[in-house]
């Protein structure tokens, strides 16, 4: 290997590589990101640093059985509150 790179750019590439069409994000666990990432960079915890990206708004994170589900903010879907939903469906906004 030859120069690692950093942690962010990590994620960024895993998200664009480890993804399956028509999907735009990668599950953690089982995309193996957070395997991989624990490979390389040792004694480092994906769940902290993942958490740290999506609060800085460098990702963005949607739970999802099993983990979440990581995207490149400027792809993720755009997700609107069940409660937004339910006043749709009752015709109240």
């Amino acid at each position: 290997m030859n120069k690692k790179i950093s942690p962010e750019e990590f994620v960024r590439l895993a998200i664009q590589k480890l993804r399956s069409d028509p999907y735009k994000g990668i599950h953690s666990v089982y995309s193996g990101f957070n395997e991989a990432f624990k490979k390389y960079f040792v004694g480092h915890d994906p769940v902290e640093f993942t958490n740290g990206l999506s609060e800085d708004g460098k990702i963005v994170i949607r739970p999802m059985k099993g983990g979440v589900v990581l995207y490149l903010p400027e792809e993720a879907p755009q997700v609107k509150s069940r409660g937004e939903e339910a006043l749709k469906k009752m015709g109240l906004i």
